[in-house]
C-alpha cells in the first residue's frame, strides 16, 4: 500500500488545537446550527468559490439566481458547472469519504455534461501548466485507480486528527490528478466532505471563499508540496484557511455592537443587513463592499446604498475611494 508523506508540525498541532477550540465555541451557542439562511448563503458561497478558483466568473448574485432557476447572462458551459456543483454538494452527506465509487459518483454529478469521462478516471497522461510551463504531471493513469484505492484505504484506518488527514487527502487528490478535469473542485470538495463526517459544521462553513481569496497561497502551498514529496506546507495552509473561516463566522448580536438608540432608526431589511456585517466588522475593524456581498449575498448596488444609510445616521465610517473604500464602526455609537 502507498502511504502518503506528511509531516505534523508543531505549528500544525497549535492550529488544529485553535480550530477545535474555536468549534466548541460555536457549537456551544448554538446559533449557527439554527441560522438556516446563513447555511444556505455559505453553501453557495462555496459553490461559487470553487468555481472561481478554476476561472467561472459568476458572481454569489448569478450562482444563486441560476439555483433559483432564474435566467442568467453567461456562457452555457459555466452556467452549467453551476448546477452540477449545486449538486454535488446538496449530496455531500450521503458520501462516504473512503469509497471509491461515491468519489466517482460525486466526479460524475460535478462534471455531467462538461467531460466525456465524467464518473470515470482519466484513460491518458495529464499536466498542469503555468503558459507553456509544465508546473505538475499527473501520475500514469494506469495506476490511478490503485493510487485511490490505497489512499482511501490509509484515510479509513488512520486514527490521525480529520483535519490533518483531510488536507493530506486534498493535496494528494491533486497530486495523483486522476481526472482530466475537474480534480481542484473534487479535492476541496473531498476535504469538505471528511471535515463534515467529524463535524456538520463544516458541511456548511465556506472554507473554498477563503481559499479563492488567498489563491496564490493556495498554488504557492501546492507547488511546495508537490516539489519536496511532503504536504506539510499544504497542511499548514489549509489549516491556517479553516481557522481564518471560522473566525470570520457571525459570533455577536447587534446588541453586542450597536445601541438600540442607533439600531431602532433602521427598517427591518436594513436591521437584517447590519446584523449580517457587524460582527465581522467587530472582529476585523472595517469592511469592504465586496466583504459584505460575499456575506450578505446582496448586489454591489444593494450594498452600496445600504452603507450609505447607516454613514448618513451615524453609525459608520467611510474610508477610502472607489474599490479601495472601507467602512467602519463609528466610535461614538458602542
Amino acid at each position: 500500500m502507498n502511504i502518503p508523506a506528511y509531516t505534523i508540525t508543531t505549528k500544525a498541532i497549535d492550529l488544529v488545537a485553535r480550530i477545535a477550540e474555536k468549534v466548541g465555541e460555536i457549537r456551544g451557542s448554538g446559533e449557527y446550527s439554527r441560522n438556516l439562511r446563513l447555511r444556505k448563503i455559505n453553501r453557495l458561497r462555496s459553490i461559487q468559490s470553487s468555481l472561481a478558483i478554476e476561472n467561472n466568473p459568476l458572481t454569489l448574485g448569478q450562482v444563486t439566481d441560476i439555483i433559483e432557476g432564474k435566467r442568467v447572462l453567461g456562457l452555457p458551459h459555466e452556467i452549467q458547472e453551476v448546477k452540477n456543483a449545486y449538486q454535488a454538494y446538496e449530496h455531500l452527506l450521503e458520501y462516504d469519504p473512503y469509497k471509491t465509487k461515491d468519489f466517482l459518483k460525486a466526479h460524475q454529478l460535478m462534471t455531467t455534461q462538461l467531460v466525456k469521462d465524467a464518473g470515470y478516471f482519466r484513460s491518458q497522461g495529464v499536466g498542469v501548466f503555468d503558459g507553456d510551463k509544465l508546473v505538475h504531471a499527473g501520475a500514469s493513469y494506469q495506476f490511478v485507480p490503485q493510487l485511490v484505492t490505497d489512499l482511501f484505504a490509509w484515510a479509513k484506518k488512520s486514527d490521525v486528527h480529520p483535519l490533518i488527514k483531510s488536507s493530506v487527502i486534498h493535496f494528494e487528490i491533486e497530486y495523483i490528478h486522476p481526472f482530466i478535469d475537474g480534480n481542484g473542485r473534487i479535492g476541496r470538495l473531498w476535504q469538505t466532505l471528511i471535515l463534515s463526517k467529524w463535524n456538520e459544521l463544516f458541511a456548511w462553513l465556506p472554507v473554498e471563499t477563503v481559499v479563492y481569496e488567498n489563491q496564490q497561497g493556495y498554488y504557492d502551498a501546492l507547488a511546495i508540496s508537490q516539489k519536496s514529496g511532503d504536504s506539510q506546507s499544504f497542511i499548514e495552509f489549509m489549516l491556517n484557511t479553516i481557522l481564518q473561516t471560522l473566525e470570520e463566522l457571525p459570533n455577536k448580536k447587534i446588541t453586542d455592537i450597536f445601541t438600540d438608540l442607533f439600531t431602532d432608526k433602521l427598517s427591518k431589511s436594513e436591521l437584517e443587513f447590519l446584523e449580517q456585517i457587524a460582527s465581522f466588522i467587530d472582529k476585523n475593524g472595517e469592511i469592504t463592499n465586496y466583504r459584505a456581498q460575499l456575506l450578505t449575498n446582496k448586489s454591489d448596488i444593494s450594498v452600496k446604498k445600504y452603507f450609505a444609510k447607516f454613514v448618513e445616521l451615524g453609525l459608520l465610517e467611510v474610508e477610502g475611494k472607489n474599490k479601495g473604500r472601507k467602512y467602519k464602526i463609528r466610535q461614538n455609537v458602542v
